[in-house]
């Protein structure tokens, strides 16, 4: 079975593929309803591989799958090659079935849009552009699902291009992942200057057995890491994943649970040998950015009052996690949190986008309320997505998010603390999304003349085929923690199974305090999460306490405003200085040297004269000068 692994992108592009050649002509709903078929097949294959490895011994969970040999060109050796083992395929299982019920959501969602063929197309290919991404056997391979995921997020993202923000949206998606972009490209150039080749097994190997410099392995890693804060939008470059709730909530669902952000953690995953290897600092720098990134963008998310803007700074949030337990050798916490996440976070988006369809495109909390009774299902499900995500036992969130800050606490207090204030600002927020969106009072009917309802406005539940995905998703956000739990080594699955590819990385924390206490810090994580519930119902339910968003968390401390301000003032005149170079200089050089080639040319025509006895004068002028020159080099000599 391990031999057809090449099936999991290849079903979603064939999808695609028959939705480019017959799209227009299927429509509504069939082009929904093929590409989905497309993506759970895809699902259903990688289940079929996952339980054909689950019965091999751990020495042979690992399988290269070759299609051809891509690249030869010298000692440059590069095959179209996919890898299966158990990180890359805990990957494909998540993305393709958490994708496939977004596309299904995505049926209903998405219900009389004049481009609804256009938007599965763009799903299918996003879905094969990741699982070529998570699939790849080497770095390039890699890359190019990395780069295909961020064409798609363009065209998915400002998908209702004439809104303006949509468009501005994509475009800053797409610049700013750029130029993470870089930091692969240059991480593939370094790894093939020093280890000879791009495979993850070479590059792993070489850094593990010591063959290469610690400035290579360290550079490798840095460089990979700028790449992974484009994709999974960390300090520096978080500021378009906000933005990219533009998009139809599908799409929101799908780059921010399951597919895109995840990237930087699985790169990080898959190279933690690297990582390991590097100097001391390197993952230091890893883990302050994770956790930096977690508290910024945790302190925004409480001043926010878009649906949808509230989960996406909970998702950059969320990511910093990830990175905070990689910097501090908890590779597979932080895969358990990325399992947990997308399990949660692809609910709480798909729930916030049946609100919205209720709610007839409202998307200001302000003027929700009460909405648990108009639309039950929908504040069922997401009530549980909110507990797993606060941190309450015991919906998945708890345990994942417990096991990163037990390693964080045996590595960097400081960064523990950090965490802890994270995870108390995640239930607080995430308790006033809840309060203000299904609780209270029903502030609806204020906002009924805005949606054209002249005063009956009324919001109603979602279709069937939107609801089923958030059932699928809640019960997964209740038992997904049972994928590791800290009470005995053999409850520990998601370790055993990835223990062929973490080993080698993951750090030993056993006999540490934090270890040997930590049922204590279990007790204080749930605690925070509690104490954070408790504040926001004090203030938003019983109004015992005054709410505080500034206006500086509002604007997102002024951040994505000071980044526009320099690329469009110095940044800007920094491009227009070299494109003047580029035409004065390069394309003048270039130029001339074409004026300077014309000039010459018809300098020598006019010798041309066609006249015996003019060429014999050259012929002879030249026999001249060149004897008179080897006379003088002979005096000279």
């Amino acid at each position: 079975m391990l031999d057809l692994v090449w099936l999991i992108p290849a079903l979603p592009l064939a999808g695609g593929l028959l939705l480019i050649l017959f799209g227009a002509k299927l429509g509504e709903p069939r082009a929904g309803w093929l590409a989905t078929i497309a993506t759970a097949s895809s699902f259903v294959v990688t289940v079929a591989v996952y339980f054909d490895m689950l019965s091999r011994s751990a020495e042979e969970r690992s399988h290269v799958v070759t299609l051809f040999q891509w690249i030869p060109v010298g000692s440059l050796q590069i095959d179209l090659a996919f890898l299966a083992d158990p990180l890359s395929i805990t990957m494909a299982l998540f993305v393709t079935g958490i994708g496939s019920l977004i596309h299904l959501y995505a049926v209903g969602y998405m219900h009389g849009d004049p481009k609804f063929s256009k938007f599965f197309l763009y799903l299918n290919l996003f879905v094969f552009s990741m699982l070529m991404l998570v699939l790849g056997e080497n770095l390039l391979v890699t890359f190019l699902g990395w780069e295909g995921v961020g064409a798609c997020s363009y065209f998915l993202i400002s998908f209702w291009h004439t809104r303006e923000s949509a468009a501005v949206a994509g475009k800053k998606a797409f610049v700013t992942n750029r130029i993470g972009d870089w930091g692969v490209m240059t991480a593939m150039f370094v790894a093939f200057s020093t280890v000879g080749s791009v495979s993850y097994g070479a590059i792993n190997e070489a850094a593990h057995e010591g063959t290469i410099s610690k400035t290579a392995i360290s550079a490798i890693a840095m460089l990979l890491f700028v790449g992974a804060c484009g994709k999974s939008a960390q300090l520096p470059l978080y500021f378009w994943l906000p933005d990219a709730m533009e998009g139809p909530t599908p799409v929101s669902a799908l780059i921010h649970a399951a597919t895109m952000v995840t990237a930087g953690v699985f790169l990080m995953t898959r190279v933690g040998p690297v990582l390991v290897e590097s100097y001391g600092w390197v993952p230091d720098t890893v883990a302050a950015i994770g956790a930096a990134t977690a508290l910024f963008a945790a302190t925004i998310a409480v001043a926010q009052n878009d649906i949808k803007r509230v989960l996406a700074y909970s998702t950059v949030s969320q990511l910093g996690f990830m990175f905070l337990a990689i910097g501090s050798g908890a590779f597979v916490a932080a895969i358990f949190h990325m399992v947990t996440h997308a399990f949660f976070k692809a609910l709480l988006f798909l729930g916030s986008g049946s609100v919205i369809h209720g709610m007839h495109h409202e998307q200001d909390m302000r003027k929700m309320g009460a909405l648990r009774v108009a639309m039950p299902v929908t504040a069922f499900t997401f009530i549980i997505g909110w507990l797993a995500i606060a941190g309450v036992p015991p919906f998945a969130g708890f345990w994942s998010k417990d096991e990163i800050l037990l390693y964080v606490y045996a590595d960097n207090r400081l960064l523990y603390a950090v965490g802890m204030l994270t995870a108390l600002l995640t239930a607080y927020y995430m308790t006033r999304q809840v309060v203000m969106v299904f609780f209270g009072e029903a502030r609806w009917n204020d906002a009924s003349a805005e949606h054209g309802a002249h005063g009956d406005f009324k919001p109603h539940e979602s279709p069937r085929v939107m609801l089923v995905p958030l059932v699928v998703l809640s019960v997964l956000s209740v038992v997904g923690g049972g994928l590791q739990l800290p009470f005995g080594k053999n409850l520990h699955f998601l370790e055993h199974w990835l223990e062929p590819v973490i080993e080698e990385s993951e750090r030993k924390i056993s006999g540490t305090w934090a270890y040997e206490n930590k049922y204590v810090l279990l007790g204080v994580a749930i605690v925070v999460a509690l104490v954070g519930i408790a504040l926001s119902l004090a203030v938003y339910a019983k109004r015992r306490l005054p709410a505080v968003e500034p206006k500086v968390l509002e604007n997102a401390w002024y951040y994505d405003a000071a980044v526009a301000r320099v690329v469009g003032g110095p940044g800007k005149a920094a491009f227009d200085g070299i494109t003047r170079f580029d035409a004065r200089v390069v394309d003048g050089a270039v130029n001339g040297a074409g004026t300077v080639a014309r000039g010459l040319g018809g300098f020598v025509r006019r010798s041309q004269t066609g006249f015996v006895r003019a060429y014999a004068a050259l012929i002879a002028v030249g026999a001249v000068a060149l004897l008179a020159w080897f006379v003088w080099r002979g005096w000279l000599a």
